[in-house]
């Protein structure tokens, strides 16, 4: 199995590390739209033009099933990009949801969700939540933290003010739905400064999806390959490093 995963930038590479730990696939290719990232301010038809050239590009690698490693791109753009494949494509935001449903069935609990201003607007996350019986569902809007990822800034004194301004009038949180694929690799300093919240993101969420719907067992070796649309360097470099590669 050769699987694609696709992101505005960096971000996916979350995903990868899940799926590299589970073996699912025999190889990766990985695509980061670094030329264009954030998507999080673009509008609907922006994000999925940019997300239907993403798909012309992975038909070089006659791929088995791709995966969207971004929640803009698939709070907009996964159905523009089912109609123009044949192969499967799975996106972040349903699997984020079955995560949260396997987590905690309290559908009282104070469940946090933050994403880029593209995913939090759609309301697919309080939407999917709502219709399973959640109903205390805050979502905020966290684009800062995207381009603080990007720029390999994953502690230190300007995330931590970023998460004052976002998080000022958070009181109580039992879960953290961490709707943006950059966002794990601050997991700990998210987690931490909401005093210790179980936070959800989207790689470990993807790998049960494609275990439990897809049925894919572990191979034995992976081959993964990086392309970014600018600085592919810099993408294999933060990728050697938080892949451990």
């Amino acid at each position: 199995m050769k699987v694609g995963v696709f992101d505005s930038g960096i971000g996916g590479l979350t995903v990868v590390k899940s799926i590299l730990e589970e073996k699912l696939f025999d190889e990766i290719i990985y695509y980061g739209d670094t030329a264009r990232v954030p998507y999080g301010p673009k509008d609907k038809n922006t994000i999925i033009s940019y997300s239907l050239e993403a798909l012309e590009f992975f038909k070089n690698f006659d791929i088995d099933m791709l995966i969207v490693a971004c929640n803009s791109v698939s709070a907009y753009a996964i159905e523009e990009l089912q109609k123009n494949t044949t192969i499967p494509v799975v996106g972040v935001i349903d699997s984020g949801v079955m995560a949260l449903k396997n987590t905690t069935e309290d559908k009282k609990s104070e469940i946090l969700v933050i994403g880029t201003s593209a995913t939090v607007n759609s309301n697919l996350y309080d939407h999917h939540l709502r219709e399973l019986g959640y109903e205390n569902i805050t979502s905020i809007p966290t684009p800062l933290f995207v381009p603080i990822v990007e720029e390999g800034i994953f502690s230190g004194n300007l995330l931590e003010e970023a998460m004052k301004i976002y998080f000022k009038d958070v009181k109580k949180t039992d879960v953290v739905i961490l709707g943006c694929t950059h966002f794990p690799l601050i997991e700990n300093e998210i987690s931490n400064f909401l005093n210790g919240v179980k936070t959800i993101h989207s790689g470990d969420a993807i790998v049960k999806v494609l275990k439990d719907t897809y049925h894919l067992t572990s191979t034995h070796e992976t081959k993964i390959s990086f392309f970014a649309s600018s600085n592919p360097d810099n993408l294999k470099n933060v990728a050697k490093k938080w892949l451990n590669l």
